[in-house]
């Protein structure tokens, strides 16, 4: 009885993460589009994933501080508002700016509202109701991220196939169906308080809390591992790997992204019964080694075979970090969330930067980029193992 109550919840959750999907990927797609459309240069092109990243980054930290005061039913209804009100806007502002460049800028920044509070909310949200299998819960939940951008990458490439890239706008439109209509999900289901009011730890008392470090290492690595190859999956297939660009994309992030849901859905079912730190540093050896086997690739398919294990490996990594802080600091409440979230976006941000500036030193070598990102699972694996070492000594 109480799996069925809190089934809407989960299901909204569900739809919100595939919105943050639909937020991250639709309009990288675009790029090509609005360059020739609106004559918009590369290097302005390049700002507004920095402006989508930087707008989560913020609303990560200020969440901390007003999603207790309204409440988190108020909090995520914001989110899937300004999700979809971001994704209609962006079907017709640009054409009424002077500068188009203007107007989706400020589109991307309205969804990438709702999109960092979606990240800040919906993982507290299911924690916070009584599943029996909290790490598994949480592990699904942010496999539908992984679904809903395969979805947005193969549906939106079918539409432009069929109906061509000129009625992008139309397309943006119906992709703001599912938030908009997710506001009514949100507005009815169960929604529960992470802690009681009044219980959960201000963001001064976390960075008081020496293990809240640690779990802010663990979240920036996980973010950086995953972003790390995702992002530069496709430029590696196809300049390092020799595809075409549709191979490249298909078999680069697309086949990233499905392993990546496949270890997060598989986790989610059958996970129950592994030890969740033992899992994570299984998958952090996993992840170094499939980035191992992409920087030294002789042949193409060595190199899309590591990037799809990379995208398994890194599948726990998120969720899983999520879970071990949050049963470290039962009390962490939303700014334990907010700042996790931060970290993790942190680390998706430093991450890829880190590969395209190594890349660009060693004479635009992609796999070089590449090599230099085994850093990331190397982190996060010796933060689980002293984690573990730790909550080991405790109970002796």
């Amino acid at each position: 009885m109480i799996q069925n109550k809190y089934r809407r919840t989960k299901t909204a959750c569900w739809l919100g993460f595939v919105t943050q999907a639909i937020s991250a990927n639709f309009t990288p797609l675009l790029f090509l589009t609005f360059y020739r459309a609106y004559g918009i240069s590369y290097a302005d092109l390049a700002l507004i994933p920095l402006a989508f990243f930087l707008t989560q980054l913020a609303v990560d930290f200020l969440s901390a501080k007003f999603v207790d005061k309204i409440g988190y039913r108020r909090s995520i209804i914001i989110a899937q508002a300004a999700s979809g009100a971001g994704l209609l806007m962006l079907s017709f502002l640009p054409d009424l700016c002077p500068r188009p460049f203007l107007g989706i800028l400020f589109c991307v920044m309205i969804y990438a509202v709702g999109s960092g509070l979606i990240e800040v909310l919906c993982s507290p949200i299911i924690e916070a109701c009584p599943f029996e299998n909290k790490a598994g819960t949480m592990s699904l939940l942010h496999s539908f991220y992984s679904w809903g951008a395969v979805g947005t990458i193969l549906v939106s490439t079918l539409f432009f196939a069929l109906f061509g890239t000129e009625r992008w706008r139309i397309l943006a439109c119906l992709w703001a169906v599912i938030p908009l209509c997710n506001i009514f999900s949100f507005a009815t289901c169960p929604i529960e308080p992470i802690v009681n009011e009044g219980d959960g730890m201000t963001i001064g008392q976390l960075m008081k809390t020496k293990v809240f470090w640690l779990f802010l290492v663990l979240m920036i690595s996980a973010g950086a591992s995953e972003a790390s190859m995702a992002q530069w999956a496709s430029a590696f297939a196809e300049s390092s790997l020799g595809v075409s660009k549709t191979a490249g994309d298909l078999l680069g992030p697309c086949g990233f992204a499905v392993f990546m849901g496949l270890s997060r859905v598989w986790y989610g079912k059958y996970g129950e019964k592994a030890d969740l730190a033992g899992f994570m540093i299984a998958s952090g050896i996993l992840c170094l080694l499939s980035y191992l086997l992409a920087a030294f690739s002789l042949w193409p398919v060595m190199g899309l075979i590591g990037c799809m294990l990379c995208g398994f490996s890194v599948g726990i990594m998120w969720p899983g970090s999520l879970s071990i802080s949050s049963a470290g600091l039962p009390t962490g409440g939303t700014a334990l969330f907010a700042l996790l979230a931060l970290g993790g976006d942190l680390g998706a941000a430093v991450g890829p930067a880190l590969v395209g500036s190594v890349s660009h030193v060693r004479g635009e070598s992609i796999q070089a980029g590449i090599m230099a990102g085994i850093w990331f699972p190397i982190l996060l694996t010796a933060s689980v193992f002293i984690l573990w070492k730790r909550k080991k000594g405790s109970r002796v």
